[in-house]
């Protein structure tokens, strides 16, 4: 089934504020080793999120396990990289590797500098790769070429690689997991795709955590500044979802597992948080409680998934 049906904010918070908040999810040893425990409301965890921004102007999101601490893309430059890193709390030194989704400038332009400065595992595809070297991603420290659809592990940490309809040369999506003591948990990011196909919807059900595409409203984008040509890139089958879209597959996705559902990659041009909201109200009953808009400039803090 293809559904191409066309149809809580970030606050700002001080750097000090932010380390409070990573140290209190995950609490460091003795010894001041990277920390290995995660604190959800005094109650052992068992993944967390958070973002560096999202948007057309760079995308960057942290998952973090007990062991591990992966970041999915980096499109911004080292300097702005590293304070964002800094106001969650996370040295770039901490990071186990960073995984790249697709080419694009906005995804991928800060992960051949971070990569070389700070000496991490970069993990892609070779569609990936190819067409990134032609963007200056440059010589990394460590490259791991990953399948789509095959399954791999970073330490407790691990990661589906989903193949996904976008204009880019071998663009893959995440799924990741860790068991915990008495179950399964199951964390999606799932942005860049320009519908949702059946393969997308097997492989990103029943997650407890969401980061999903709501790129544009189809009217702004209509009215909008963009030329024709980037209009139709942007609205096509290979582009970027609409709210509606991202709305419609929902209940194949499967709402009762989601402790956090992220409204994410909105268009600073095409897009605005109330139309996100609005969209997805019928959906979440009345309660946003669940609900995270990653903003631009400031992401969203960590949230943990119990």
């Amino acid at each position: 089934m293809l559904l191409d049906t066309h149809c809580a904010a970030s606050s700002d918070v001080s750097s000090d504020e932010a380390v409070a908040s990573f140290q209190s999810l995950f609490p460091a040893p003795e010894g001041g080793a990277i920390a290995s425990g995660l604190l959800v409301e005094g109650r052992q965890g068992v993944m967390a999120m958070a973002s560096l921004g999202s948007g057309s102007k760079g995308n960057g999101t942290l998952i973090r396990t007990r062991e591990a601490l992966v970041l999915v893309d980096c499109g911004f430059t080292l300097k702005d990289t590293e304070a964002r890193l800094a106001r969650l709390g996370v040295h770039p030194s901490q990071l186990d590797a960073v995984l790249v989704t697709h080419e694009h400038g906005d995804h991928l332009s800060g992960v051949g500098p971070l990569a070389r400065r700070h000496k991490i595992p970069v993990h892609l595809t070779v569609g990936t790769w190819l067409a990134g070297r032609a963007k200056k991603l440059g010589i990394l420290p460590t490259r791991h070429l990953i399948t789509p659809q095959l399954e791999f592990a970073i330490k407790d940490l691990e990661i589906l690689p989903v193949t996904v309809p976008h204009d880019a040369r071998e663009p893959v999506q995440f799924v990741f997991s860790r068991r915990g003591e008495t179950t399964a948990r199951r964390l999606g990011v799932l942005t860049d795709l320009g519908h949702v196909s059946e393969h997308v919807l097997q492989c990103f059900s029943d997650c407890d955590a969401l980061v999903l595409e709501f790129n544009h409203d189809p009217q702004m984008l209509a009215k909008g500044p963009y030329p024709p040509s980037l209009k139709r890139r942007v609205g096509g089958r290979f582009g970027h979802l609409a709210n509606a879209q991202a709305c419609a597959a929902l209940p194949y996705l499967g709402l009762a597992r989601l402790q956090r559902l992220v409204a994410s990659h909105l268009s600073e041009h095409n897009n605005h948080p109330s139309l996100a909201r609005e969209a997805l109200a019928p959906w979440l009953e009345g309660d946003d409680s669940r609900l995270i808009i990653a903003a631009q400039d400031s992401g969203f803090g960590w949230q943990a998934i119990a």
